[in-house]
């Protein structure tokens, strides 16, 4: 114990005693502007200021997104604070002994003066006054609009950002501890823009009292040292300039690194990639470099133009054209390589004539096909590529169907066109579709005023208009409330809803099995009771299958036993009717909190009747809902599932027991992820809000 609490107290002293740098810190730099700094000392702490300035740049280059350098702003804040600092307590020292010489203020400020002076103190005032003009005119005027505007774009982008992730969250893409930290980085990332957009100005306000603390210096040591130590003005002039250009200098070093990390945060951008591989990509590309090259080598041969070496630089450009061309090819060729493997194999296994009983069936229950073009969505290493999404899909779908989803396989296939892809599910091709890498798929949510450019398309998942735009509209589109995605989530999220939809025909007896072996483990007597003394295990299959046909859980395979167990009746339908009412409140809180009211649709009862009374003319056996009359439900329940997803609500329909199954049919036309309900599956306490009678006014 004794250790635990000396372990315990040494945690805390190491946290309290980081917890006062900071603040010993900012009070030592005030302190540094009142009380007189000895001159070597000041030689240490310039040293330090540029060291901490290189730190800075070489932390800015190195980061993969702006986010990863968070605290940038405060950084430069206090980094501003200790140059200014400097430059207060290096005057100081100036103005108080200067006229002793030029190594009055220490060593490092007489050997910047005289190394940029060189013997010639207008040269170094003119050439520290270009060095400053180009700090503030050209690096920091420039920064600062940057900022500003990213600022302004990434506030207003903020609404439909939330969207994507709402909308992402309810396509089960991710996961709810993955959407809070998604939401929080949007958050993290409007603070840091909006905190950029003011860091700016202390580089700016940096750059300019570095221009008024030089003409200070001059002056000012003139007058000292003509009053007070009797210099004749040009040797006052020599010695006060050097010094102010060199405690100008080594100031203005710092600042020109910071403001060039200022830069390179904010006109870097979020994807994640290192900014050098980036830029040698994007510039390395052949078609720049040859004309670069062409033009270089005409330049060699005019007149008058020092031809060695413009054609000397025409040459290298074109030997990089040359390495940039064969690259591309190369990784060209990789990519038809890696498509036609599987067929080169199956090629030289069959030479002899021969087939197996592998090369003419499949054991493939989940297949995933993609285009030659599509290659780089599979090989991306990272988080949001295509590969880890559908992994997470997966996962997320067993938790929520109750079994383990089988494993999907990822190919590419040739006679898919370049961008396409294609889903197949227990052998059925359930989508055949495209999308465009290197571009964002704009869903547009509802009304927008904001025209994009782009190839305008249908949203595979939910049919939706949407654009194909570039990427740099992207905080265009989400300003004018679009949703926007990449391809990978295009493919993972219509992915996803196909998997819902077809859940059904992943189970098969095995898996069921799987469930009953499970679940006998804790309550052996009741799966003994019912499988196969009661129902036969392709019978429970079956009504498994409909119940997840229906998009229902059947993770409680308790009280679905339970449910089953004390049912008389062995016909499928009616089971499966026993069963939902049993999971009715597992149903609706799929759809609607346990405090909120539900939303639903329901028929008119004349209209039900009538239903039900030209069923039983017609026999048993046929279908309950004439065709005529289907269209017009399916449309009635069309408009019905758009207006309720203006206000984020599924379609819920509550119908007869009689009805349900035949009219749930049509409602998963007109709505694939909508709810078809019996009144017997509504808990007696649930409060209900009807917002629709269809057929009421026909």
């Amino acid at each position: 114990m004794a250790d635990v609490a000396l372990t315990s107290s040494g945690s805390t002293s190491g946290k309290m005693a980081k917890s006062l740098v900071l603040p010993i810190a900012v009070i030592a730099l005030i302190v540094m502007m009142v009380v007189p700094v000895p001159a070597f000392l000041l030689d240490i702490f310039f040293t330090m200021n540029i060291v901490l300035g290189l730190a800075i740049l070489m932390a800015s280059l190195n980061t993969f997104r702006p986010l990863d350098f968070s605290s940038f702003p405060t950084v430069l804040l206090f980094a501003t604070i200790l140059r200014l600092s400097l430059n207060v307590a290096s005057a100081r020292v100036v103005l108080a002994n200067g006229h002793t010489g030029t190594d009055a203020a220490g060593q490092v400020i007489k050997a910047f003066g005289e190394f940029i002076t060189a013997g010639n103190f207008a040269i170094g005032l003119l050439v520290f006054l270009i060095l400053v003009t180009i700090n503030l005119i050209v690096i920091v005027k420039g920064t600062g609009r940057v900022s500003e505007v990213a600022a302004r774009f990434t506030l207003d982008a903020m609404p439909g950002k939330q969207m994507a992730i709402d909308a992402e969250l309810n396509a089960g893409l991710l996961t709810p501890e993955e959407g809070k930290l998604r939401r929080e980085l949007v958050t993290r990332e409007s603070d840091f823009y909006g905190a950029m957009d003011g860091a700016t100005k202390f580089v700016k306000g940096d750059a300019v009292a570095g221009l008024m603390i030089l003409a200070i210096n001059i002056i000012g040591g003139l007058i000292v040292g003509m009053l007070f130590h009797n210099q004749s003005f040009v040797g006052a002039l020599k010695v006060y300039t050097t010094l102010a250009i060199g405690d100008g200098l080594v100031a203005q070093i710092p600042s020109l690194l910071l403001s060039l990390a200022t830069a390179v945060i904010v006109t870097r951008d979020s994807s994640g990639h290192d900014l050098t591989d980036r830029m040698m990509r994007q510039l390395g590309g052949f078609r720049a470099w040859w004309p670069v090259s062409g033009i270089l080598c005409m330049f060699g041969v005019v007149p008058g133009m020092p031809s060695t070496l413009f054609i000397g630089a025409g040459m290298i450009s074109g030997a990089i054209a040359m390495a940039s061309s064969r690259a591309q090819k190369d990784q060209e060729k990789a990519v038809v390589d890696a498509g036609v493997a599987a067929e080169a194999i199956e090629a030289e296994n069959e030479k002899d004539g021969q087939l197996s009983i592998e090369d003419v069936s499949s054991r493939t229950q989940l297949l995933l096909e993609v285009g030659y073009g599509l290659i780089p969505l599979l090989e991306d290493d990272s988080k949001s590529s295509l590969v880890t999404r559908i992994t997470g899909i997966r996962k997320q779908a067993s938790r929520d169907f109750g079994f383990i989803v089988p494993a999907v396989r990822i190919r590419d296939n040739l006679s898919l066109e370049p961008n396409g892809y294609r889903v197949t599910i227990g052998g059925v091709i359930l989508a055949d579709d495209r999308v465009q890498p290197g571009k964002l798929l704009a869903i547009q949510g509802g009304k927008s005023n904001v025209a994009l450019r782009g190839e305008v398309v249908k949203d595979p998942t939910f049919g939706l208009d949407a654009i194909w735009v570039e990427p740099q509209e992207r905080a265009r589109a989400q300003a004018a409330s679009y949703t926007v995605v990449d391809p990978s989530t295009v493919i993972a999220t219509h992915f996803n809803q196909l998997l819902r939809q077809n859940a059904g025909d992943l189970l098969s007896q095995d898996e069921v099995q799987a469930l009953l072996d499970h679940v006998a483990k804790s309550s052996p007597n009741l799966v003994s009771g019912i499988v196969p003394k009661v129902l036969t295990l392709s019978i429970l299959t079956r009504v498994l299958k409909l119940l997840l046909a229906d998009q229902i859980s059947i993770s409680d395979m308790h009280r679905i036993l339970e449910c089953l167990a004390s049912e008389k009746s062995r016909e499928v339908d009616e089971l499966v009717d026993a069963v939902r009412v049993a999971l009715g409140p597992i149903i609706i809180q799929r759809v609607c909190g346990p405090k909120e009211a539900l939303s639903v649709v329901t028929l008119d009862p004349g209209l039900e009747q009538i239903i039900v009374q030209n069923s039983r003319a017609a026999g048993t056996g046929a279908s309950m809902i004439e065709p005529s009359l289907g269209r017009k439900l399916i449309e009635s329940f069309q408009e019905q599932s758009r207006v309720l997803a203006e206000d984020n609500k599924p379609l819920v329909v509550v119908t007869s027991p009689m009805l349900r199954r035949d009219l749930g049919v049509l409602v998963r036309q007109a709505a694939p992820d909508a709810l078809t309900l019996s009144f017997r599956e509504i808990p007696e306490t649930k409060r209900i809000t009807v917002v629709a009678v269809i057929g009421s006014s026909d």
